[in-house]
C-alpha cells in the first residue's frame, strides 16, 4: 500500500428500493397485515476491484445508472458497502453532490467555516484560508447573503473553492463541474494541471471523454456495476463511445423523428458516395449535408457543426463563401471534411436572403453524427486535427 492512494476490493452495494409509498396510516397497516414485500434489491455494485497509486488522475466513466456515483460515495464513505473493503492512503476531500454539507439558511461566509470544520480544520485555520476561497469562487459582495438565494452555478463554485483550498492528499469529484459556467470549468481546469504537476491524487467522475484524453493517466469503465476496462485513457474513451453510441443513435433518430425541422427546411446526411443517410463516420471523411427547403425566396444557405456539449466547432455559408445559389432553388449539397476528434456532433443550419443577416429560416438543432477514430490512427488529442510537421527551425508543412 506504499505506492496506493485508494485499493478497492470486490466491492459490492445492494439498495433496497421501495416498490409502494405508504401516503398514510390506513395504507402502510394494509400493507403490514398483507406481508406484501415493500422493497425489491438492486445491485449497483458488483464485485469492484482496481488500484490508484498516489499522484495518479483517475478517470471513472460510464453510463448513467452504470454505479459512478455510487463508487465515489463508498470511496469517500457517504455509503457503506454491502460487501468487499475500501483502503484509502491519505487525506480525502470528497467533492460530490451540490449542497452537502451546506445550510441554506446560513450565509455564504457561515458555510465556508461550517464545511471548514466539517473536513477538520478549526476556525483560526479558516479565517487564513478565507479570503482565498473567496476570490477563487469570486463571489465577495455574495458572501452575507444566504446560501439559498445563490444559484446553483454559484454554489457549486464556492463548495469547490472550499474543496481545493483543503489541502487534502486525494479529491474526488464527481459532475456537478458541468453546473459551472465556462469561465469556471476553465478554472478548475487549472486546479487539475496544478494537482497533476503537485503529484496529488485525483478521481475524477465524468461523461466528457475530452477531459477523460487530456487529464488522466487511466481510467475505469463501469456498466450495469460491473468493471468492463481499466487502461489508457483513450482506450477507454474509445470503449465508452462505442458501447453509447449504438443506444444515443436510436434515441436520437427516434427523437428527430417526432420533432421534424422547423422554418420546413430539411436536412440530411449522406454518404458521398452511395448518397444514403449514414450517421456513423471515421475521422477524416467526407459527408455529404443535403439541405432542402419549402420557402421561397432563399439566396444563401448555411451550415453549422456543434459538439454536443455546445461547443462551436465549424460554421460557414453561401454568403461568406461567395457561392450564388441558382434561381429558385429548393436545395444544396455541402461536402464537408470531418478532420474533427472522436465524438458526438450536431447540426445546425440557416436560410437567408440577400445577406446574412435576412434570416428566413433556421435549424437550431438538426441531426446528430458520429465521428470514430480508427483504433491505428496517430496519437493526437483535441477537437479537431490540425496539419503540423517536425523538424528543425526551418521546418515547412
Amino acid at each position: 500500500m506504499d505506492e496506493l492512494a485508494i485499493k478497492v476490493e470486490k466491492l459490492s452495494k445492494i439498495f433496497k428500493l421501495p416498490r409502494e409509498k405508504n401516503s398514510s396510516i390506513k395504507s402502510s397497516i394494509i400493507n403490514f397485515y398483507k406481508r406484501k414485500k415493500g422493497y425489491e434489491l438492486q445491485s449497483a455494485l458488483n464485485d469492484v476491484s482496481f488500484e490508484i497509486k498516489k499522484g495518479e488522475f483517475f478517470g471513472i466513466v460510464g453510463r448513467n445508472g452504470s454505479g459512478k456515483s455510487t463508487l465515489l460515495k463508498l470511496i469517500a464513505g457517504i455509503y457503506t458497502p454491502n460487501s468487499g473493503h475500501i483502503h484509502v492512503d491519505g487525506k480525502l476531500t470528497p467533492f460530490i453532490e451540490l449542497g452537502v454539507g451546506f445550510n441554506p439558511e446560513l450565509s455564504g461566509r457561515e458555510n465556508v467555516f461550517l464545511n471548514g470544520a466539517l473536513m477538520g480544520f478549526n476556525r483560526k485555520d479558516m479565517r487564513v484560508l478565507y479570503k482565498d476561497i473567496v476570490e477563487f469562487a469570486e463571489l465577495k459582495k455574495f458572501m452575507d447573503q444566504k446560501l439559498k438565494n445563490y444559484s446553483s452555478g454559484m454554489q457549486v463554485r464556492l463548495a469547490f473553492s472550499i474543496a481545493i483550498h483543503a489541502k487534502s492528499d486525494i479529491l474526488l469529484i464527481d459532475e456537478v463541474l458541468a453546473v459551472g459556467d465556462e469561465a469556471f470549468q476553465q478554472k478548475c481546469f487549472s486546479v487539475f494541471e496544478k494537482y497533476k504537476a503537485a503529484k496529488k491524487t485525483i478521481v475524477l467522475v465524468t461523461h466528457d471523454m475530452g477531459i477523460v484524453e487530456r487529464f488522466c493517466d487511466r481510467a475505469l469503465m463501469l456498466q450495469d456495476g460491473v468493471v468492463t476496462k481499466i487502461g489508457h485513457p483513450r482506450t477507454v474513451a474509445y470503449l465508452y463511445s462505442e458501447v453509447n453510441k449504438e443506444a444515443y443513435a436510436i434515441k436520437k433518430t427516434e427523437q428527430e423523428r417526432q420533432k421534424g425541422y422547423t422554418e420546413n427546411i430539411k436536412i440530411i446526411v449522406l454518404d458521398p458516395k452511395t448518397k444514403t443517410p449514414k450517421k456513423r463516420f471515421r475521422h477524416g471523411e467526407l459527408a455529404l449535408i443535403h439541405l432542402s427547403w419549402e420557402r421561397s425566396g432563399v439566396k444563401h444557405a448555411g451550415v453549422t457543426i456543434m459538439k454536443q456539449s455546445g461547443e462551436y466547432i465549424f460554421g460557414t455559408n453561401t454568403y461568406g463563401d461567395n457561392k450564388i445559389l441558382r434561381g429558385g432553388s429548393k436545395d444544396i449539397y455541402y461536402a464537408l471534411r470531418l478532420s474533427v476528434g472522436p465524438g458526438e456532433y450536431f447540426l445546425k443550419a440557416g436560410l437567408s436572403g440577400k445577406t446574412d443577416k435576412e434570416v428566413l429560416g433556421f435549424v437550431e438543432e438538426g441531426p446528430s453524427i458520429i465521428v470514430e477514430m480508427p483504433k491505428d490512427e496517430t496519437q493526437w488529442g483535441g477537437v479537431a486535427f490540425l496539419p503540423h510537421a517536425w523538424g528543425d527551425k526551418d521546418v515547412k508543412l
